[in-house]
């Protein structure tokens, strides 16, 4: 008599396919966040480049992230349906080709509507990234995988500033944007080779009945509800900082070049060190207790950019940096996590998190544009600090309506 294999519970750390599997989404959180980024250091040259005021300019950004806003409502629904792998590769193979498009834009209403087109198409990835690794990898390393994978995207943010900034300065903001998207190019292609086949997904059939019934579930929840509104204020208050900060490092007090102003962002390395860990943390201690704790990193950082000394700046960048990507990542973690308790459309609730936390980036980095012509710096920190004290009050309410201790296997299944 034989016996039935056992089921299969996800790629374990030490195993290859883990292995493959962080190392790619790694890649793609890169490529994606520098494809969506690499316009923030170049905002100055953008407008005098097509003679538009320091807000129009910020749109370069926000009908990027609003773009991704909605189709991030699309790609989650549609992946519990056909299957995350395939939507992940196709759409950033897409973004990659749009995104190097965008360096040949003659006028500025074509180069907005690219940069929308760009947002559209790289949402594929992060609407589905840590419903697939909650899929594919073994129940107490998902957190951590999905940290390494937020650790991705701080990479990618901090390439696709970093980059675009010191090459905008030798061969113009065209070549700069042009690579970035090259590159994005040639990890899209290897990511095809990177991801093993899916083992666990099961797909939820497409029909208007089950995408009403999971919305109910996945919108109606009075604790997702609240995560997905700590996305909306972390992310605003994260792009406002950073929008203005951009003007303000080749302004005076500190008069730097773009590209020498660009390797502020070389804090994000922090971010991809953070997020890891806060996900290590949040298993041990529970979310409830990290995410406020990171999100007071945050707060500490805007305080010091208050200060006109560059060091000071630099330093509080790196708080930023640091308290957000260690948030980001494990409320991320957590709304997998609530979703998955409550039955199917885990995917829809991770698009739901990201579109309240690009509408946020959109509507609050658009804003630090005008808040920072009329206000300056300090009108700029003083919003974005508001913002991120009301994602601190949701957080800590957070600890009545979702009390779980862990955020891998371990977790306890009880609904309060």
């Amino acid at each position: 008599m034989t016996t039935a294999p056992a089921p299969f519970e996800g790629w374990a750390p030490g195993q290859a396919q883990y292995r493959r599997i962080t190392l790619g989404l790694f890649l793609a959180g890169l490529a994606t966040f520098a494809l969506v980024y690499c316009p923030q250091p170049v905002l100055p040259l953008l407008a005098s480049e097509f003679g538009v005021g320091a807000g129009s300019a910020t749109l370069a950004l926000s009908v990027t992230t609003v773009a991704m806003g909605v189709a991030l409502l699309v790609f989650g629904p549609l992946s519990d349906a056909v299957g995350r792998m395939n939507l992940m590769r196709v759409t950033l193979l897409v973004a990659a080709l749009l995104g190097t498009a965008v360096a040949f834009m003659p006028s500025w209403p074509l180069l907005l509507v690219l940069r929308a087109a760009v947002g559209f198409a790289v949402a594929g990835l992060p609407a589905v990234a840590a419903a697939y690794l909650r899929d594919e990898i073994a129940p107490r390393s998902a957190s951590a995988a999905t940290g390494l994978y937020i650790g991705g995207t701080a990479i990618g943010g901090m390439t696709g500033r970093l980059l675009t900034g010191v090459i905008a300065d030798v061969l113009g903001w065209q070549w700069a944007i042009g690579l970035i998207g090259a590159m994005s190019l040639a990890i899209a292609v290897s990511l095809g080779v990177l991801l093993p086949p899916a083992r666990r997904f099961q797909p939820t059939p497409l029909n208007h009945t089950e995408l009403a019934a999971n919305a109910r579930r996945m919108l109606l929840d009075d604790g997702l509800l609240r995560l997905y509104c700590i996305g909306f204020t972390a992310m605003g208050a994260f792009v406002a900082a950073f929008n203005a900060l951009a003007f303000r490092l080749v302004g005076a007090p500190f008069n730097l070049s773009v590209g020498v102003a660009s390797l502020v962002f070389v804090s994000y390395l922090l971010g991809s060190v953070s997020s890891p860990y806060a996900g290590r943390l949040a298993a041990r201690f529970g979310p409830s207790r990290v995410v406020p704790v990171a999100l007071l990193v945050f707060l500490l950082g805007i305080g010091f950019t208050l200060l006109d000394s560059l060091a000071a700046v630099i330093v509080g960048v790196a708080l930023i940096t640091t308290g957000f990507f260690a948030a980001h990542g494990t409320a991320s973690a957590w709304v997998t996590l609530r979703a998955s308790r409550k039955g199917r459309g885990t995917g829809m609730a991770g698009s739901l998190y990201l579109a309240f936390y690009y509408f946020g980036s959109s509507a609050c980095g658009s804003a630090a544009g005008f808040i920072w012509t009329h206000y300056g710096w300090p009108g700029v920190a003083t919003f974005s600090g508001a913002l991120v004290g009301v994602a601190i009050a949701l957080a800590a309410s957070l600890r009545s309506v979702d009390p779980v201790r862990a955020t891998g296997a371990e977790a306890p299944r009880r609904q309060p």
